[in-house]
C-alpha cells in the first residue's frame, strides 16, 4: 500500500485530506506538496465538505465501516500553502465541515501523466487495507495546468456510478457498436 498511516489494534491515522464528495467518503492521498489541500479547497468551494485534513484517524465501527474523523485540534481547519491554516467553517460555514465520513474510496494524487495505453480508459481501483477493510484506492495522474478538483470530483462521482451498476465507457462501446451494426 502506498498510503503512508500509523496503525495500532483499534485505529489508524492516515496521511492525507478526508473530505465528503458526493456522499462518499474519499481521502485524497499522494506526497507532501502535491496538491491535497489546495484541491481539497476547491472541492470545498463546490459544495463538498472537509472532514479533516493532513491526519485523519479512523476506526471501525459496529458494522465493521470504517468511519474516520479529526482530531480535535485539527476540526475544521485546512492548511495550504501560500494561504496558511484556515478554518472551513469560518469561510464557508457550517455545511462546509462534516464531523465524520464512512472511508468509501481513497484518491491517490501522483504526478507525470499516465501511459498511454490508460490515457483514455477509468483507472482500475487496487485494494488498500485498513484496519483488515479493502478500501479500493484509484490513482490520479497530475499534470501542469489540469484542473485537479475537477478531474477528482468526476473521478469519484463515475466511480460511485460504476458501484451502482452503470459504466459509461462501455455503454458508449455498447452505442458505438450498434451504429456500425446499422451501417
Amino acid at each position: 500500500m502506498a498510503t503512508s498511516r500509523i496503525n495500532d489494534a483499534d485505529n489508524a491515522v492516515l496521511h492525507g485530506v478526508l473530505l465528503e464528495i458526493a456522499g462518499a467518503g474519499v481521502l485524497l492521498s499522494g506526497a507532501s506538496g502535491i496538491g491535497k489541500s489546495e484541491t481539497a479547497l476547491e472541492l470545498i468551494s463546490r459544495g463538498h465538505r472537509l472532514v479533516a485534513d493532513d491526519a485523519p484517524r479512523f476506526a471501525l465501527n459496529t458494522r465493521g465501516r470504517l468511519i474516520g474523523r479529526c482530531p480535535g485540534v485539527l476540526r475544521n481547519v485546512l492548511a495550504v500553502r501560500a494561504l496558511g491554516v484556515l478554518d472551513i467553517a469560518a469561510l464557508f460555514g457550517a455545511r462546509a465541515v462534516a464531523a465524520e465520513v464512512s472511508l468509501d474510496l481513497i484518491v491517490r494524487l501522483e504526478r507525470g501523466a499516465a501511459d498511454d495505453a490508460q490515457a483514455l480508459h477509468s483507472p482500475a481501483p487496487r485494494p488498500c487495507s485498513v484496519l483488515g477493510v479493502e478500501i479500493p484506492e484509484l490513482t490520479l495522474h497530475l499534470a501542469p495546468g489540469r484542473n485537479t478538483a475537477l478531474l477528482v470530483e468526476c473521478l469519484v462521482r463515475n466511480y460511485l456510478l460504476q458501484q451502482s451498476g452503470y459504466d459509461g465507457a462501455r455503454a458508449f462501446v455498447e452505442r458505438q457498436r450498434r451504429a456500425l451494426g446499422a451501417l
